[in-house]
């Protein structure tokens, strides 16, 4: 069963454009589709957690939207962070979902127990991928995997 959806955030929970004005002010798309996915995780006792290689404010306020406690930011090895967390939580690999669009992704892919990544990632983090999304990074593969991840629960409501 899975427990934990870890998530990256730019090419995947977004389309991986990043706005910024002329005061440097930044600006990310986010599909309310993909928000859903991750509350209907929720509601079933799958946590969220994020993991991205860059900083972003606007990343922290739209996981505190989601109700995302866990967002670690700037960070260069996430396989590392990904096994701190699964350790924190006493959780195995097995029991840990990822998602990621590129190669920098691709180790947390394969490790984890439910690897997914976007129609339109790279072909590296594909490969790794134990399932590849229907939807493109932030127009929905989050809430594939989401769904995906409800039914190998066996948690996915049919009404």
């Amino acid at each position: 069963m899975i427990r934990l959806f870890v998530m990256d955030v730019d090419g995947t929970m977004t389309d991986g454009a990043v706005f910024l004005d002329g005061e440097g002010r930044e600006f990310k798309r986010f599909d309310v589709k993909d928000g859903l996915g991750v509350a209907m995780l929720a509601a079933s006792g799958v946590r969220a957690a994020i993991i991205s290689g860059r900083y972003s404010a606007v990343t922290d306020r739209r996981a505190k939207e989601l109700g995302i406690d866990i967002v670690v930011q700037g960070v260069k090895d996430k396989l590392s962070e990904l096994k701190r967390m699964a350790s924190d939580m006493n959780l195995d690999p097995e029991e840990i979902a990822y998602i990621g669009d590129d190669v920098n992704d691709r180790e947390c892919i394969a490790w984890a127990g439910r690897g997914f990544a976007p129609s339109d990632a790279r072909h590296e983090a594909k490969e790794a991928a134990d399932v590849v999304t229907e939807a493109r990074g932030g127009s929905g593969a989050v809430r594939d995997a989401a769904d995906d991840i409800l039914n190998f629960n066996g948690t996915r409501e049919t009404k």
